[in-house]
Formats: structure tokens, C-alpha cells, sequence
């Protein structure tokens, strides 16, 4: 009998997959978006520049201010969004995102002091994203009640958000080839139809209830970071450590690719998308491996940051261009490899009470990354490559030793095949109290 009630829920659950499966596409289509209107701009940097007639360290701030306004807004989203339900906070910011792809891009069509303006639409943009991608995380928590089904569509998002830095190179090379600024004037279309799919297509969680005030929030997330803080700030680090890794790389490559190879136009947007696509794939891969399996999240995320970290040494070997594309191709993989592993420690270690703010924290971390990379590599370029190898280098050592010595996964019991940290949860924590 028992085995005919197993059988029975195992096939409700599959079927609670597939009925969702259009939800998980709407979800999965934020992060692509928020990736494409940030990394689309990326292959179109060294072309503002002359346009704008700015610095290779003013064009950095493009990408930089867009998510300098996102980490100390996300954490802020997470808490509204455990407060208020996660499509309240989801759509609007979708479409304040759109409006700051407007004015970036009416500015650079019509103003003649474009700069200043095209600072304050990303700006715009960058209070938008704080509420969209960092918010699908814990939503794709609350929708499904088995933590391998939680592991397999975090993988999708995870490979939808690569995906999108995969197309974004290619996307934006060829609307900047007809005209500059057309990547901005974009962006509001992506944002609307996301917002459509999001509204129409994605439920609310059945039993959802409103979260708490902000004092028993507090409480919460400070009794969260209590039992979990060792290895959920070691999370956080190495989170902000691979984009940091990521994106100085992505701007160092898009300049020598126009100042040193001379490729430009779509030609410089597919030798972009290449390293973009080993990391897409790496994702998607992980995320299928994975499953809910905590122990194989840490090592792949260790081996992973090694291989970054070798990558990132290769650099100073040789300066051929078919050698450095492998080279950056390899780095793509390791970087692949421990994001969907990331996402999968927090949303499955976390209970529903404060997961929304615990994954935007961690979101703000990545942000910090994203902020940090371009501006820092377009200084060692004007410097001493050597120096950002050694820079990238080092950041490597310290992620990898961070993953070793402090994710440390707990038994599962019974269940050999899973491993899982005793999850927090913030009811359990009130009954004991």
C-alpha cells in the first residue's frame, strides 16, 4: 500500500512539473533579459567611447553604476518580496527597468551632453533589475516542493541567465551596426514582454501568505545567518569573486578584440559569445548533475574555481588569439560550472520565511562582482596585465580555499543519494525559543 502512495505522490509531483513547465520559460526569460541589458552593451563599450568622446574607464561606469545601484537595492526587493508576494515586486520593476532603457537611449539619440544622461538611465535600470532576477530565485523555491525539482529549474534560470550573456555579444554587435545606440532602445521592448509572460503565465503558490513585519523579519534573518553564516558569507564571496572574474575578463576581451585583433562588428560579438557559450553550457549541464546533492555542489564549485584560477594564469603564456580564445573558453567552464552549484546551496539550505532576502543578499554579492570587473581591468590594462592576471589569480586561490573549508554539507540519513545541511527554518526556530 505504502508503495501505491509513493508511486502516486511521485507522479503527482511530475506532473506538478509539467503543468509549471510555462512558468519556469516566463521565469526563466528575467534573468536572460536583465543579462542582455547589461551585457549586451559590453562589444559596443570601445564604440561609445568614440562616439561619446569618453575614456576607456568612463565606459567602464556604464556597466558599473547599473549594478552599484543593485546591490544596495536587492536586499531591500528580497525583504518586500517575502513581505508582499514575489510577482508584486517582480513586474513593476520589469517595467521601471524598460523606462531606464529608454531614457539611455533617448539621451543618446537626441542630447548633445549624452554621458550624464545615459549614467542616470542605467541607474534607472539598475533599481529595476534590484526586483526582477534576484526575486526568481526564491520564487522557483516556493513553487515546487522537492528539492530536485527546485535544483533542475534553478539550473534552467541559471543557463537562461548565461544563455543571455551567450546572445548578448552577438545582439549587440549587430544593433550597434545599424545604429550605436539602438542596444538601449531594446531593452524596454525585452522588459515589456517578460513582464506579459510573468503576468499571464506564472501563478501565485498555493497557501502563499503575507511575511512578516520588518522586526520579526530581522530577527529571522539574523537567526539564519546565526546557524548558517560561515559558509553562507563564504557563498556570498565566492558568488561576487566568479563575476568579478567574469566581467573584467568580458571587458578586457572586448577591447583586444578591437584595439590589438582588430575585429569588430558581429565578427567581435561571436568571438565574444564563445567563452559565453562554455559557461552557458556548463551551467546547464551542472544543473541536470547536480540534482539535490550538497556535497557534489561543493566540489564541483572547488574544481570549478581551480580551473578559473589555472585559466586565469594561462593568460601570460602567449598573446596568440586562437591560444587565447581556449584559454578564456576553459576559464568560461570553470566559472559554469559553480554558479548553478551556488544557487542551489542558498535556496536549498534556506526555509521560505527569509530565502527571498538570504538569495538577494547573495544577488548583491554578485552585483559587487559585476560593478568591480570592468572598471578594475580597464586600470591594470592601462597599467600592467600582469597585474590583473595576478589580481584575478589570487581572488581565485581565496574562493577556492573559502569552498573547501566551509561548505560542509551535513548527512542526510536515510537518504544516502542526498546530503543537505540542516535547512533553517524560521517556525522551527520560534517553537524552540
Amino acid at each position: 500500500m505504502s508503495d501505491n502512495k509513493g508511486a502516486k505522490k511521485t507522479e503527482e509531483q511530475e506532473n506538478d512539473l509539467h503543468e509549471k513547465r510555462w512558468a519556469i520559460v516566463s521565469l526563466a526569460s528575467i534573468p536572460l533579459i536583465m543579462t542582455l541589458g547589461n551585457s549586451m552593451l559590453i562589444p559596443v563599450l570601445p564604440l561609445m567611447e568614440k562616439e561619446l568622446d569618453i575614456s576607456k574607464l568612463q565606459s567602464s561606469y556604464i556597466i558599473t553604476v547599473y549594478s552599484i545601484v543593485a546591490i544596495f537595492l536587492i536586499p531591500i526587493a528580497g525583504f518586500l518580496s517575502d513581505r508582499f508576494g514575489r510577482k508584486v515586486i517582480i513586474i513593476p520593476s520589469l517595467i521601471l527597468s524598460g523606462l531606464g532603457g529608454l531614457l539611455s537611449g533617448y539621451a543618446a539619440w537626441k542630447l548633445d551632453n549624452a554621458y550624464t544622461f545615459i549614467l542616470l538611465g542605467r541607474i534607472l535600470q539598475g533599481i529595476g533589475v534590484s526586483g526582477t532576477a534576484p526575486i526568481v530565485l526564491p520564487l522557483v523555491g516556493d513553487m515546487f516542493k522537492r528539492e530536485k525539482d527546485v535544483s533542475a529549474t534553478l539550473g534552467l534560470v541559471e543557463t537562461s541567465n548565461t544563455f543571455g550573456k551567450v546572445l548578448s555579444p552577438i545582439l549587440g554587435a549587430l544593433l550597434a551596426g545599424v545604429i550605436w545606440y539602438l542596444p538601449f532602445f531594446s531593452i524596454p521592448v525585452f522588459c515589456l514582454t517578460s513582464a506579459i509572460l510573468v503576468l499571464f503565465l506564472v501563478k501565485k503558490p498555493k497557501n502563499e501568505k503575507k511575511g512578516p513585519q520588518f522586526k520579526e523579519f530581522w530577527h529571522n534573518t539574523k537567526q539564519a545567518f546565526h546557524q548558517h553564516g560561515n559558509w553562507l558569507f563564504a557563498v556570498f564571496i565566492i558568488g561576487a569573486i566568479l563575476m568579478f572574474i567574469l566581467f573584467g575578463i568580458l571587458f578586457y576581451l572586448s577591447s583586444i578584440l578591437e584595439d590589438t585583433y582588430d575585429y569588430k562588428g558581429l565578427t567581435k560579438g561571436l568571438y565574444l559569445a564563445g567563452p559565453l557559450a562554455a559557461l552557458c553550457l556548463a551551467s546547464y549541464i551542472t544543473g541536470k548533475v547536480i540534482k539535490d546533492n550538497l556535497v557534489k555542489m561543493k566540489w564541483i564549485t572547488f574544481f570549478g574555481i581551480l580551473v578559473t584560477g589555472g585559466a586565469v594564469i594561462a593568460i601570460r603564456f602567449s598573446e596568440q588569439f586562437i591560444y587565447l580564445l581556449i584559454v578564456f573558453l576553459i576559464c568560461g567552464i570553470g566559472i559554469g560550472v559553480g554558479l548553478p552549484c551556488l544557487d542551489a546551496l542558498i535556496t536549498e539550505s534556506i526555509g521560505k520565511a527569509v530565502r527571498g532576502t538570504i538569495t538577494c543578499i547573495y544577488s548583491s554579492a554578485r552585483y559587487m562582482g559585476v560593478a568591480a570587473g570592468p572598471p578594475v581591468a580597464a586600470l591594470f590594462m592601462n597599467i600592467n596585465l600582469t597585474w590583473m592576471v595576478a589580481t584575478f589569480l589570487i581572488l581565485a586561490i581565496l574562493a577556492a580555499i573559502l569552498a573547501f573549508r566551509t561548505i560542509k554539507p551535513q548527512s542526510g540519513g536515510s537518504q544516502s543519494s542526498s546530503t543537505l545541511f540542516t535547512k533553517y527554518d524560521a517556525k522551527k526556530t520560534d517553537n524552540n525559543t
